[in-house]
């Protein structure tokens, strides 16, 4: 190879941009595992400590509509170099906060930075392969986006649990120095970039007023008990009236900052449809897990990180499976199909955990959901934007990335006022059936209190602490129903959602689809 060859130095750059998205996706997912610690540390409540992930993942989804644009106007590489140089001196001031409102801060610049990271690595990366190795192109980009998230709980625990929170930011500061340098010295600006002559300010604050209090309801809608609350009902009509206004400045102004013209591209379309799909079923599963095995069954953070790794080395195995062979594959949307069927019986697996499940329970579904959601992005990833080009790419790319953003989101706040009432469904069912005087239900109580006296503890106080102890079994067994209730949802909505996969269609070997000039 020469340095005239445009593909010459695809390698370095598919490592750097991995390596950047990979530096935002676990981020956001370590930081969960350290709230607790962070509470403690900055006598914070653990409600003020959630505007920690809040203001990241808020600022971040305002940014990443609007990274197609930003890349053409500033220039793609020095907007994605600046994105990562902010990312990474965000995280030191991160490290070093030593009040609530700092380290908020801190991440909300944290988040600026990391809005572009993913949608304009996915660019970046479909231009520096040729056409005909797109499926590679995405297996890389997909490495990144299915690992990260699985592994940042895993990496996470095990920070928290050795070191102190300032580390999991820390560690971004080497990662994020190198990817800088290898973006800077290898990434070049793409040959269709264009330059916005104009900023559309309207456009940008109706991203910020409608997907910003989008993200903010569906992040913080639970605690504030949904439309209960004043705000939570002023922001959704912020977020609908925003985005309805949105949609209608952004298709009719000529040089818009989201271009949703892109999306009368069919396979952009779909992919972006079954995006959001993904999106619920792979965060709406990560967020579930944890939460199962500690409240559940009462493990450590670091063991529930360890649970989900497996997640993470299903999907490198398809990762690595597809970009093998998936140039041999004619069409990619029955690999995305399987892939669907997969991940519908890996739901189904997670919903016979039970309270006695352990470790050994968990690796093969976890395996197998990992495998599925590798088998799905791939074709998604390489059919909705594999063909686009220039300006196209850019911009596609922002839209398939804030559709599984917004699906994860959306998945995350519906499973877990989901979980929340069926838990309460399912305690009221199985108290109705513990009917006082019972022969079952006195026998239970017999039994602990017998079991409690044996241990020292005087008749009275053991008839009362075995009452405390039946009600929390019972709602140890309705919280695991209730569980087994969303994972079951997730199986049922990846069914019906599969014709979605049926409307991508595979890039022509130019890569030029739909009004590419």
């Amino acid at each position: 190879m020469t340095d005239k060859d445009p593909y010459a130095h695809k390698w370095i750059i598919a490592f750097a941009v991995t390596l950047a998205s990979m530096m935002e996706l676990i981020d956001t997912s370590i930081v969960n595992v350290a709230l607790t610690q962070m509470s403690a540390n900055l006598g914070a409540t653990l409600d003020e400590i959630a505007w920690v992930s809040t203001g990241y993942i808020v600022a971040a989804v305002i940014v990443l509509p609007m990274t197609g644009w930003l890349s053409g106007y500033f220039g793609r590489r020095r907007y994605f170099t600046a994105s990562i140089i902010i990312f990474t001196v965000a995280s030191a001031l991160c490290g070093q906060s030593t009040s609530l409102v700092a380290l908020v801060l801190s991440r909300v610049l944290q988040g600026i930075g990391g809005g572009a990271l993913i949608a304009t690595s996915q660019a970046i990366l479909f231009e520096s392969f040729p056409p005909q190795e797109a499926t590679m192109a995405a297996a890389v980009f997909g490495l990144g986006m299915m690992v990260g998230p699985a592994v940042g709980p895993t990496l996470g625990g095990y920070i928290v649990d050795k070191f102190t929170w300032p580390w999991i930011f820390y560690v971004n500061i080497p990662v994020g120095i190198l990817a800088a340098v290898l973006v800077w010295g290898n990434v070049k600006d793409s040959k269709h970039q264009e330059r916005a002559s104009t900023i559309d300010v309207p456009g940008i604050a109706l991203i910020a007023i409608g997907i910003g209090s989008l993200q903010f309801v569906l992040e913080r809608g639970e605690y504030y008990e949904w439309f209960d609350s004043n705000l939570i009902r002023v922001l959704s009509v912020c977020a609908g009236a925003g985005i309805i206004l949105l949609i209608w400045r952004e298709l009719s102004v000529k040089e818009p900052i989201l271009d949703l013209r892109v999306l009368k591209d069919r396979s952009l379309a779909g992919g972006a449809g079954f995006g959001v799909v993904l999106g619920v079923a792979l965060y709406g599963s990560i967020f579930a897990v944890p939460i199962y095995t500690q409240q559940l069954l009462g493990w450590d953070a670091q063991t529930s990180g360890w649970a989900l790794f497996p997640g993470a080395i299903g999907s490198a195995v398809a990762m690595v499976f597809l970009a093998r062979l998936g140039s041999k594959i004619k069409d990619l949307r029955w690999v995305a199909a399987v892939g669907a069927v997969l991940l519908c019986i890996s739901m189904v697996l997670h919903s016979h955990f039970t309270t006695e499940s352990g470790p050994g329970d968990m690796l093969w579904p976890i395996a197998l959901r990992g495998f599925a959601t590798g088998c799905m992005f791939i074709p998604l990833a390489t059919y909705a934007v594999g063909g686009l080009r220039g300006k196209n790419l850019a911009h596609g790319s922002a839209l398939f990335n804030l559709s599984r953003q917004l699906g994860g989101s959306v998945g995350i706040a519906v499973l877990a006022n989901l979980l929340t009432h069926q838990a309460a469904l399912h305690r009221a069912t199985l108290v109705s059936d513990l009917v006082a005087g019972s022969p079952v239900t006195d026998a239970r109580v017999s039994a602990i209190t017998h079991g409690l006296i044996a241990k020292g503890a005087d008749g009275y106080t053991a008839a009362k602490e075995a009452l405390g102890i039946l009600n929390g079994l019972v709602q140890r067994q309705a919280t695991m129903l209730a569980f087994r209730d969303i994972f079951l949802a997730v199986a049922v909505l990846i069914a019906v959602s599969i014709p979605l996969i049926m409307l991508l269609r595979k890039p022509a070997m130019g890569g030029m689809r739909m009004g590419d000039h």
